[in-house]
């Protein structure tokens, strides 16, 4: 088999630089072995405001204008529903971040997202005695479902090979690869945090951040906005709502703890106050960077494998964006940005 790329992984990287070699007229492979599985953990969020510090996501607007569009196309190609808008409530603490709040929404970057105004709490099991600042122009994308959508799509174009990549069998010639049966270009690897694993780039500064999230099922909480307190609580129809998520630096297992429920249950017990009944508990791995940039980039040594991977918890947003430019820089010798080539840890 000859293609242009083989693609290892099938994350939300993987899907949009698929998306990106579709639009191109590239012929492509991937493999994906299921084991990798941030997405599970994924709310899916799409919001350029930090709400920490109510500061400007990096790159946020440029992120943007790639990303909703690349959706809205995907939702056309496979007559589905992946992009929700839904405004953010985010609870305040105190008085001095109410003040915060007027101060920042003043911020050319922000104001057509901040509302610049204290939103009244009248939700009777939400508890914000400070009540809350609210975002606008924000969403969410089913990352899941469209993952699943994507996956079988490859499958009956015979575009995908559920099988484990295995390094060693690359044999690299001087203008291509040999894998196995395939004769490909070159390979892009978005693997996640199964980067740690690869002997071709796990010099890069990955950390891994084991997030657990749960599902919920409360009909009393009637809630249609996203929540941001100490987790948030999203809600996904049907009296069902995604509380996460946790971080945790040293537990590596992909599966859902005690400890994690725990955590969550705590956190959520002090944001609302009715009843409701976990239906589901997931857990997954984030692949983190130090300096929280992307990894994109050619092998210094190997000029037909490149990389692109550590999205963070924006991964909607910064996916299409990062696929495009990943390309640009094969095929047409687009210079990356300082800040998200790999060229940095070198």
């Amino acid at each position: 088999m000859h293609v242009d790329f083989i693609i290892v992984g099938l994350g939300l990287a993987g899907v949009a630089f698929a998306e990106e070699l579709r639009k191109n007229g590239k012929t492509f492979i991937v493999y994906e072995d299921n084991s990798q599985n941030s997405s599970l953990v994924a709310g899916g969020m799409y919001n350029p405001v930090v709400l920490k510090r109510f500061t400007p996501v990096w790159n946020a607007k440029e992120q943007l204008e790639i990303a909703l569009p690349f959706y809205k196309k995907l939702e056309d190609r496979f007559d589905k529903k992946y992009q929700y808008s839904i405004e953010i409530c985010r609870i305040f603490k105190s008085i001095e971040e109410q003040n915060n709040w007027f101060t920042k929404s003043d911020n050319s970057l922000l104001e057509e997202y901040m509302i610049p105004k204290i939103i009244k709490n009248t939700n009777q099991h939400v508890k914000a005695p400070f009540d809350c600042g609210k975002l606008k122009n924000t969403g969410r994308i089913d990352v899941n479902l469209l993952a699943n959508d994507y996956r079988e799509n490859l499958r009956k174009s015979k575009k995908m090979r559920e099988v484990g990549f295995k390094y060693a069998d690359i044999i690299f010639e001087e203008e291509s690869i040999e894998y196995q049966d395939v004769k490909s270009k070159h390979i892009v690897f978005c693997e996640g945090f199964g980067l740690k694993e690869n002997p071709f780039f796990n010099y890069l500064p990955m950390r891994e951040a084991k997030g657990e999230l749960l599902t919920i099922y409360s009909p009393d909480l009637k809630v249609d906005y996203l929540i941001k307190s100490a987790v948030f609580i999203m809600p996904i129809g049907n009296d069902l709502y995604k509380v996460g998520a946790t971080f945790n630096w040293k537990d590596k297992t992909k599966l859902p703890t005690p400890d994690g429920k725990n955590e969550l249950e705590s956190k959520l017990n002090s944001v609302i106050d009715c009843d409701y009944k976990i239906v589901d508990h997931v857990a997954g791995i984030r692949p983190t960077v130090l300096d929280r940039r992307p990894l994109l980039g050619i092998h210094k040594k190997h000029k037909q494998l490149a990389i692109l991977n550590g999205l963070g918890t924006r991964g909607v947003m910064i996916a299409p964006l990062m696929a495009k430019k990943l390309f640009q820089n094969i095929e047409k010798g687009a210079q990356l940005d300082k800040e998200i080539d790999i060229a940095r840890f070198e």
